[in-house]
């Protein structure tokens, strides 16, 4: 007779000649589905497994962690991600389940350096962001400075969190670190880097930083994490846990994972720098388009109607000449259209080639070396904040946080 498992249970499996022990997922495909004490799944003949232990009863919650009140009070801000997820038995996939006091049991350490303050805003994989998030996000972000503590840690999805971190930064003049951290493997893998990066992005938000940051492994290692600005850092890796880099400039600090010490650049923004300001108005209703030869006008007529539109065009800004009158079309109806560039380095230039100077002509704005998403979600506040067409275009081509550069520094 074939055993029957249970979601959770503890079983052994013979493999070759191996035996494997791991947890029972589900029956899938006329295979069991064990999660491996690796964190990985395999799938084997249901009768080569073995029950060791049924599944644990869930426990009750266990007892808020203790904070020490001789620390300084942080808040936690949980937005779900990986760093804040379980694994569901059901399917073997990871969900976000954990809330913010989770995340304090989860990693004890967290104790050692801050005593916090806790809000679970939603418990979602950062693919599910939208503006009315960033919006709620930025409010809660404020509401927690306003009340005195040293610093906000928010936890966040790795995929789109540097478009958080970006739209935070336009709408919060923040005097304290406002830190977003996440983890690119989930808590029950060996390699998790989830316990490392928030440790880290705890010490920053008692730090001297006061700016919007990023905090994630500098290497593959579990030596220091790097601080880098929300506004020049983009997601480089889909699963390295270095996978986060500052585009443009260096990182504007490090944290030692060994001595929790911070160490600030003379770029970085220091704490006290700025009053506590909100203004989280956005215009929803802004796209990005990366050209690419060959795109039809079609992709244009999309969006018609919007209030503003990013290009990301090849090399110094350029999309292909039987476009322009379309994009022409767009900015003659009212919408702002900003030229990026997909370069990683380098900025717009327009002035160079026949194509830039016709798209100038038809009203396009430069980006400088703004990246495209950081172009996009300053394009939703800029729009929001200022009716002026005219004073508009020109705060998209000023430097606000740190996200459209003067100067391109050599070698990055």
């Amino acid at each position: 007779m074939t055993a029957s498992f249970s979601a959770g249970d503890l079983v052994t499996c013979t493999y070759g000649n191996m035996t494997l022990s791991g947890t029972y997922i589900t029956d899938r495909d006329g295979m069991v589905v064990v999660k491996l004490s690796s964190g990985y799944n395999i799938g084997v003949e249901k009768t080569c497994c073995s029950l060791v232990f049924p599944a644990k009863t869930p426990s009750a919650r266990p007892a808020p962690v203790k904070q020490d009140p001789r620390v300084p009070e942080l808040a936690i801000i949980s937005t779900g991600g990986t760093i804040a997820s379980r694994i569901d038995y059901r399917t073997g996939a990871v969900t976000s389940q954990f809330d913010a006091d989770d995340i304090l049991t989860a990693i004890p350490a967290l104790a050692e350096i801050g005593r916090y303050r806790t809000k679970q805003l939603y418990t979602i994989l950062s693919e599910n962001m939208t503006p009315m998030i960033w919006q709620e996000l930025a409010k809660a972000i404020y509401d927690e400075i306003k009340l005195g503590v040293a610093g906000v840690i928010v936890t966040h999805g790795t995929d789109t969190m540097a478009y958080s971190a970006a739209a935070v930064s336009f709408m919060i003049d923040t005097p304290v670190p406002v830190v977003f951290v996440g983890s690119q493997r989930s808590a029950d893998r060996p390699s998790s880097d989830n316990s490392m990066n928030a440790v880290c992005a705890a010490c920053t938000a008692e730090s001297e930083l006061g700016e919007v940051a990023i905090v994630m492994h500098g290497t593959t290692n579990d030596d220091f994490c790097a601080i880098h600005r929300g506004t020049r850092v983009r997601k480089m890796h889909t699963s390295r846990r270095d996978a986060f880099k500052s585009i443009g400039i260096p990182p504007v600090g490090t944290v030692d994972y060994t001595t929790r010490t911070v160490t600030l650049t003379e770029e970085a923004v220091r704490r006290g720098s700025h009053k506590l300001v909100l203004h989280n108005n956005l215009e929803p209703h802004c796209g990005l388009i990366q050209f690419y030869p060959g795109m039809s006008s079609d992709v244009l007529k999309g969006y018609e109607g919007y209030k503003g539109l990013i290009l990301s065009g090849t090399g110094l800004g350029h999309v292909s000449t039987i476009l322009i009158p379309h994009i022409k079309a767009l900015i003659a109806d009212g919408a702002q259209v900003v030229m990026t560039s997909q370069c990683m380095n380098g900025r717009v230039c327009d002035r160079v080639y026949d194509t830039g100077r016709d798209l100038l002509a038809a009203g396009v704005i430069e980006g400088g070396d703004m990246l495209p998403e950081v172009a996009l979600v300053k394009q939703m506040w800029v729009l929001a904040n200022e009716k002026d067409p005219e004073k508009a275009a020109t705060l998209m081509k000023t430097d606000l946080k740190g996200e459209c550069m003067r100067r391109s520094a050599h070698g990055l």
